[in-house]
């Protein structure tokens, strides 16, 4: 009978006590699980007559209620949660310690960099992701036929419409941070001296040596009389500082809208120290930055008269410098979030 059933399993549960987790927990399982005892016997009950179900419901309902005050008295109880196994624990034990995180190379390299011409003077600016055609090339003497306007090299977001005149024109995820250069000499007054660091973005094909964004840091100085001998003199002391005194340094004539004359920078190889390698591609030197004297036309588009005043600007992937600092081959490395890439530069925090 129900009513027997309900007799015995009382009974069983108020002498039912633990000290151990496991066992409450079957406790628990027995009797309030979906599958337990209370349910089926109130499955039962919906079968007795209804005469007995006035005193059985009664009755049923005590019951529930006892395993269910039992339950929570044992649980709260400090002997209840422990899980019987204290006994095997050695309490005099280190704790187990917080792995430290690490920083990302290009993070590392980028500090490094930043240390090193705040020596200088320089400062930091920064500058919007996407640009307008404006700060991100015209401003900059880019001409209208210019190969990097094309869709190729540049991701657009929005092209300006044939005659169409809102002062913006093409909308662009920027390809350098030349932008933010403008954006400071058009809202200041010179002298300026302040380096540019931030991500930009091309349409190229994906590969070891070439990725759709990497990291640049450009720096701009502007006053009066300021020469190419100062420019050499500022990225000499730059090398010096990052890879080493000894670091050989030699500039190659080339060509950049926005400066005049313009010129590139090579380092003696860090790697194979000037004998050849796979790196400097045999010759002993490696390309690392771009430079020259900011062109005239430039200074006037932001307002400065060139006549009074002059500058230098250069610019560099952080990418190639922190191949050369720690030798690392591929590109594709530093943006695939791999911990065991990123574990190796643990020691380079402090």
């Amino acid at each position: 009978m129900l009513q027997d059933k309900i007799t015995q399993y009382t009974s069983e549960v108020s002498a039912f006590t633990t000290n151990n987790a496991d066992e409450l927990e079957q406790f628990r399982i027995r009797f309030l699980g979906t599958k337990g005892i209370i349910k089926d016997l109130f499955d039962a009950f919906k079968a007795v007559s209804p005469e007995e179900k006035r005193t059985l419901g009664k009755v049923l309902n005590e019951f529930k209620q006892l395993a269910e005050a039992k339950y929570a008295e044992l649980k709260d109880s400090s002997s209840a949660v422990d899980t019987g196994k204290s006994a095997d624990m050695d309490l005099t034990l280190p704790g187990e310690g917080f792995e430290l995180g690490t920083r990302h190379p290009l993070a590392l390299v980028r500090r490094e960099i930043v240390e090193i011409f705040n020596k200088l003077g320089f400062v930091v600016a920064e500058g919007p992701e996407i640009e307008d055609d404006w700060h991100n090339f015209s401003a900059l003497n880019f001409p209208e036929e210019h190969p990097a306007r094309d869709m190729q090299d540049t991701f657009f977001i929005r092209k300006a419409k044939p005659g169409e005149d809102d002062g913006k024109g093409d909308i662009a995820l920027r390809t350098h941070t030349s932008s933010v250069q403008v954006r400071m000499m058009e809202s200041g007054k010179p002298p300026f001296r302040a380096i540019m660091p931030g991500r930009v973005y091309r349409n190229e094909a994906i590969s070891a040596r070439a990725h759709c964004f990497f990291h640049q840091v450009e720096g701009l100085y502007v006053d009066e009389n300021v020469s190419f001998a100062d420019l050499k003199q500022t990225l000499f002391y730059f090398v010096q500082e990052l890879y080493g005194e000894g670091t050989k340094v030699r500039f190659r004539p080339s060509y950049f809208p926005f400066t005049e004359p313009s010129a590139e920078m090579d380092i003696s190889c860090t790697i194979c120290k000037g004998d050849g390698c796979q790196m400097c591609k045999q010759s002993g030197w490696v390309e690392i930055l771009g430079c020259g004297m900011v062109d005239p036309n430039v200074l006037e588009n932001c307002g400065i008269d060139s006549n009074k005043y002059s500058g230098f600007a250069f610019g560099m992937g952080i990418e190639r410098i922190a191949n050369l600092k720690f030798e690392i081959k591929d590109l594709r490395l530093f943006s695939e979030n791999d911990v065991r890439f990123l574990k190796q530069y643990k020691s380079a925090l402090i």
